[in-house]
């Protein structure tokens, strides 16, 4: 083949800045693979939702972890492999595939207006549908170049080194998501991270204004689906039948709180957030979002923290989506001496990754986090308890009937 150097530099250029990105794309992802997950149920959920093949769609939903942490693992490898030239005639295809599935589901998002965000970069690094859906028609031409132009690039090491370096990288970005599975991510991007005060991450900014939605509606006539609002139906003809309804957003939030839905409730129907996240003391809320689900792995370490706490007045708070017989018979079958609050089951998958995780609080301020395999020793986390004094939930005084009232004077 004859040599030409500003092509076979040209394609070293889109070959590293291509790799690049994708190690990137992957490595930020691997520091959260539930992320992921999540999101790529976000997908599913839609897709069942609006008729597309909806059985397989719910039964994929079901592997969204193993799905993430394999689409995670082969984006780096990817990466790797572009830089590297390993394989390239096979991984140019196999990446060219991929991205053309990224960009489906960028422009499905930006198009069909179901979901805001793609979750390309994770939570660390938020693109809107445009943004991402624009990002990968431009890696689409750069790797159809790549694509075009395989039998030009030569592998930068022999097969045993290469060989090496993918496996490498296959181990270690394996053991980056185990890790992050296990002791949460390395990086919390989220607005749950240490140092946030939540009372002011559920704050709505200067000039905050809502978010406008739309009903509509779906009819059937003649084998033809058509959307209506109350305002355009044509209700004098009553041979339309009713398919569905939507909720369309008009015009986005501006300036909305990072968190949104934070809201801890007694079994009772008791709205006891402003009173946790009020609280000047030190409080642990333990999430654990499906009590049929939590690992309990470590649960003596649990148990020893709720017994020194007590001693000294520290409140350990559980919050779970389960109902109310599922949490006590966790409660019982554990030994766990604690009081369990209701949350929403998104809000607590979002505030902590793991389940059971641990979070501590003091005036709204979170000042740590750990996973159910990284519960803390009291004695080394040296809290200051002088507002620990009183009660987080003070006894109600005992009203006195107003007949005995008046019998006593």
């Amino acid at each position: 083949m004859q040599e030409n150097k500003p092509l076979n530099i040209t394609l070293t250029i889109i070959r590293v800045l291509v790799g690049a990105l994708f190690i990137f794309s992957g490595l930020i992802k691997a520091n959260d693979p539930n992320g992921l997950a999540y999101k790529m149920g976000e997908f599913y959920e839609v897709f069942a939702r609006e008729g597309y093949l909806p059985s397989l769609m719910k039964w994929m939903n079901e592997y969204s972890l193993a799905t993430s942490i394999a689409m995670i693992t082969f984006e780096i490898l990817a990466g790797v492999a572009l830089i590297i030239g390993y394989r390239f005639n096979l991984f140019s295809y196999l990446i060219f595939l991929l991205t053309v599935f990224f960009t489906f589901l960028t422009g499905y998002a930006l198009f069909s207006g179901n979901i805001k965000e793609c979750g390309c970069f994770g939570d660390c690094i938020k693109l809107q549908a445009n943004e991402s859906f624009m990002k990968d028609l431009i890696l689409l031409v750069l790797i159809a170049i790549l694509l075009t132009f395989r039998k030009r690039v030569a592998q930068a090491f022999n097969n045993k080194i290469a060989s090496a370096i993918m496996i490498i990288s296959l181990i270690l970005s394996l053991w980056m998501q185990v890790y992050a599975l296990k002791h949460l991510p390395f990086k919390d991007c989220l607005a749950y991270r240490v140092g946030n005060n939540l009372l002011k991450e559920m704050t709505p900014g200067k000039e905050y204004v809502a978010a406008v939605f739309k009903s509509v509606l779906v009819y059937e006539k003649d084998g033809v689906k058509k959307e209506f609002t109350t305002e355009n139906f044509p209700w004098q003809d009553s041979t339309w039948k009713f398919v569905d309804n939507k909720t369309i957003e008009v015009s986005p939030a501006k300036n909305e709180p990072a968190i949104h839905d934070f809201s801890i409730n007694s079994y009772d129907g008791a709205d006891l957030t402003q009173t946790i996240l009020g609280y000047k003391g030190n409080v642990f809320l333990l999430f654990v979002k499906d009590v049929n689900e939590a690992n309990t792995s470590n649960m003596a370490a649990l148990q020893n923290l709720i017994a020194a706490c007590k001693k000294v007045n520290v409140p350990v708070v559980g919050l779970t989506a389960s109902n109310d017989i599922e949490t006590n018979q966790f409660k019982a079958t554990h030994k766990l001496d604690m009081e369990f609050m209701t949350i929403d089951g998104t809000v607590c998958k979002t505030a902590m990754r793991t389940s059971p995780g641990l979070m501590l609080l003091k005036a709204g301020n979170v000042m740590g986090k750990w996973s159910y395999a990284n519960y803390p020793s009291l004695d080394k986390l040296k809290l200051d308890l002088k507002e620990n004094a009183a009660s987080l939930f003070p006894p109600v005084p005992e009203t006195v009937p107003v007949a005995e009232s008046e019998n006593n004077q």
